[in-house]
C-alpha cells in the first residue's frame, strides 16, 4: 500500500474505479457460462448490492461528512442535510431526463425523455445511472483522504472501493444475461454489460478533483454521494429485488440486503 500513498489522489481514484469497473465486467462475463439466471438468485444478488450501498452511504460517506463538517467549523447537521438532499435531487433530475429502462419491463415503460433508442441501450443506461454515484463516492473518498483528517483515511477509501466492487458484480450480470436471453450473442451481451460500468472511472476522477480543488466542499461532496446512492437504492435496486416470480424470492432479497449491509459495515469498521 506504500506505493499507493505516493500517488496523486486523482490517480488513486482512477485506479480504484478501474477496479470497480473490472468487477462489473467480471459479472457481465457470466453470460459466457449462463444464458439465464434464476430470479431468486438475482433478487438475492440485487438485495446484497442494495445492502452494500446503504451501509456505504452511512459508514463511508455520511458519518465522515458529519465529522468533517464539525472539524471545519460548519453546522454539521445542515451541511450533511444540504449535501444529502442535493445528491438525491441530482439523481432525480438525471432519472427523469436520461432515457432508460428497468429490468423486466417492456420498452413502453421506459423512463426519461421519450426516444426511439433500442431496448438494449435503455437497459444499459439504467445500470449506468447506478454507477454515477458509486464512482463519485469512491473519488470523493480518495480525494478526502489527501487532507489527513481523522475522519478520512486511505484505508477507508479502499474499503469503500472494495465494497462498491462487490456489489457491481451482480449489476454486470443483470445487464448481460437478460440481453443474451433477448437474442444477443454472448460477446455483444458482455460488451454491453461491461460498458455500463465505464462511467465509474470518469465519475471517480471528477469527484476526487472536485474535493481537492476546494477543501470546504468535502463534507458536502461526501453527503452528496450518499444521497445519490440512497436514491438509486430506493428507486431502483430494492424494487427490482422485490420482483417476485413466486416462492420466497422477496425473503431472499431481504436476507441478501442484510448480508450486504453487514459485509460493508465490517469492511469499513475493520479497514477504515
Amino acid at each position: 500500500m506504500e506505493w499507493l500513498q505516493t500517488v496523486s489522489p486523482v490517480w488513486q481514484a482512477l485506479f480504484a474505479t478501474l477496479f470497480t469497473w473490472g468487477v462489473t465486467a467480471l459479472g457481465a462475463a457470466l453470460v459466457f457460462f449462463f444464458k439465464s439466471i434464476n430470479k431468486t438468485v438475482l433478487n438475492g444478488m440485487l438485495g446484497f448490492a442494495a445492502g452494500v450501498m446503504i451501509a456505504a452511504s452511512f459508514w463511508s460517506l455520511l458519518a465522515p461528512a458529519i465529522e468533517m463538517a464539525e472539524e471545519l467549523g460548519h453546522r454539521a447537521w445542515l451541511t450533511a442535510s444540504i449535501g444529502f438532499l442535493s445528491g438525491g435531487l441530482f439523481l432525480w433530475l438525471v432519472d427523469i431526463t436520461l432515457p432508460h429502462l428497468h429490468m423486466g419491463l417492456e420498452k413502453d415503460k421506459a423512463e426519461g425523455i421519450k426516444t426511439s433508442w433500442q431496448r438494449s441501450v435503455l437497459l444499459v443506461l439504467a445500470i449506468t445511472l447506478h454507477n454515477i454515484p458509486e464512482g463519485l463516492a469512491v473519488g470523493v473518498a480518495f480525494g478526502g483522504a489527501a487532507y489527513n483528517l481523522p475522519s478520512a483515511s486511505l484505508t477507508g477509501a479502499m474499503a469503500l472501493a472494495l465494497g462498491i466492487g462487490l456489489q457491481n458484480f451482480p449489476e454486470g450480470a443483470a445487464v448481460s444475461i437478460p440481453l443474451r436471453r433477448e437474442g444477443f450473442s454472448r460477446t455483444k451481451a458482455f460488451m454491453y454489460g461491461q460498458a455500463s460500468g465505464l462511467v465509474e472511472p470518469l465519475a471517480g476522477v471528477v469527484g476526487a478533483f472536485a474535493v481537492l480543488s476546494m477543501r470546504q466542499l468535502l463534507p458536502y461532496a461526501l453527503a452528496f454521494a450518499a444521497g445519490a446512492m440512497i436514491y438509486v437504492v430506493v428507486e431502483e435496486l430494492i424494487p427490482e429485488a422485490q420482483h417476485n416470480d413466486g416462492g420466497n424470492s422477496t425473503n431472499v432479497a431481504t436476507i441478501g440486503c442484510m448480508l450486504g449491509f453487514a459485509v460493508m459495515m465490517v469492511l469499513d469498521v475493520a479497514l477504515g
